[in-house]
């Protein structure tokens, strides 16, 4: 702190700073009866006055220890009560402790704004180059996951041969000819079961049942066949037309 920043003060009983009056005080070194309150003000209010750049913090600092000396001078004016906690003293050396914690925060943010800064007083890389990273893999399996895996290597590699089974069917155009042929020997509605071979079974039983529906659809497309069905899921009968 400057001089020009220092709050020196002349009064009856004390010459010197502020805060050097503020310590004495609370070591009770100084005779606060002695000093002038209202002198206290005027100064102050002088020095805000002649100091018109002081910094605000400064000011304020310098109003806390105007008011704490003026408290501290009540309490020995005025009568004492015991009840009240804390004392005068006991304040202000709390005081005095939170402008310490205070001025050095205040140096501890100087300094940190003091240091260097990127892209003012030191620049990085232009080039940097990225961290390598280094993957070692560690696997761990046992026999039968070994054997599973070179089976289904096994199966995708292995040639694959398809083989068509010979099953018994009819033809759509076997259908045809033998629907078209039976059905215009009907007299009334017969159910398409009868359109089948006497030896149809099993599969081909199946494969000739399919078969002749689709050749009473194709038929009945053409007008060669009526159907007939009473209900979903009901036997499906077919005629010559008339």
């Amino acid at each position: 702190m400057t001089e020009a920043e220092t709050l020196t003060l002349d009064l009856d009983g004390w010459e010197g700073p502020l805060d050097l009056l503020l310590a004495l005080a609370r070591n009770q070194k100084v005779d606060l009866r002695e000093i002038s309150i209202l002198a206290l003000v005027d100064q102050y209010l002088a020095f805000i006055e002649a100091a018109g750049e002081i910094r605000l913090e400064l000011a304020a600092d310098y109003l806390v220890m105007a008011a704490w000396l003026a408290y501290l001078k009540s309490g020995l004016l005025l009568p004492r009560d015991p009840e009240i906690e804390p004392s005068p003293e006991e304040l202000a050396l709390r005081l005095q402790l939170r402008l310490e914690r205070l001025n050095a925060m205040r140096e501890a943010g100087a300094r940190l704004m003091a240091r260097d800064r990127i892209g003012r007083d030191v620049f990085p890389r232009g080039a940097p180059e990225g961290l390598r990273t280094v993957r070692k893999a560690l696997w761990q399996a046992e026999i039968f996951d070994l054997i599973a895996a070179y089976g289904r290597i096994s199966a995708r590699t292995r040639p694959v041969m398809h083989i068509v089974a010979n099953r018994p069917v009819m033809t759509l155009e076997a259908a045809l000819e033998r629907v078209a042929r039976l059905v215009g020997s009907a007299v009334d509605w017969a159910v398409i079961e009868s359109f089948l071979p006497d030896s149809a079974t099993g599969v081909f039983r199946k494969s000739a049942l399919a078969s002749s529906f689709l050749a009473a659809l194709e038929l009945a497309r053409q007008g060669k066949v009526e159907l007939q069905q009473k209900s979903p899921f009901a036997p499906l009968y077919l005629r010559a037309p008339r």
